[in-house]
């Protein structure tokens, strides 16, 4: 009877053993993709003018695949010193959202062409010309079209990409 009681505790004693092993936590693993979802390209191929007066370089995507989004709106930051009106000019332009399928893409060239039309009305308005310094990002379509700047960051898809373009201004009156 003793030796069945202790080969009895014994076993329960290995069981238990085994049960408690390591309880420390692993190590977390480094994440794959660091930074935004989405890392934005400005295409580097000579474009043929829009006669709109300012041509933006196709824009080009390559997405986190754990985190994709179907559609996205392009958003357009531009510097407005040098205009010749006085009153107050916004500095920045949400464009309508358009598809992203995939984790790689660009820009359709029509998005991009209503893109240069809206942004050369804008920039006429205020009677700018010459060389433009632009920043490009990828939002969520859900953004208002006149977001406040913590609403833009916290549905902003990429980083800011700068880029310098002419704009011909087309505008009779300036």
């Amino acid at each position: 009877m003793n030796k069945t009681i202790l080969v009895a505790v014994t076993a329960c004693m290995l069981l238990t053993a085994g049960c408690e092993g390591n309880n420390m936590a692993p190590v977390p693993a480094t994440p794959k993709w660091k930074g935004a979802p989405y890392r934005l390209a400005l295409d580097t191929k000579e474009t043929k003018p829009n006669p709109a007066g300012i041509t933006i370089p196709a824009v080009k995507w390559t997405a986190n695949p754990e985190v994709l989004e179907r559609r996205a709106a392009l958003v357009i930051r531009f510097d407005v010193t040098g205009g010749k009106k006085d009153t107050p000019v916004m500095n920045q332009m949400v464009m309508a959202p358009t598809d992203i399928p995939g984790a790689e893409g660009a820009l359709t060239a029509d998005y991009m062409n209503v893109t240069d039309k809206e942004l050369a009305q804008y920039l006429g308005a205020y009677c700018l010309k010459g060389k433009v310094k632009l920043t490009v990002a990828l939002a969520r379509s859900s953004l208002n079209p006149r977001p406040t700047d913590a609403e833009l960051d916290a549905k902003r898809l990429s980083d800011w990409v700068p880029v310098e373009v002419d704009f011909k201004n087309p505008h009779p009156k300036c």
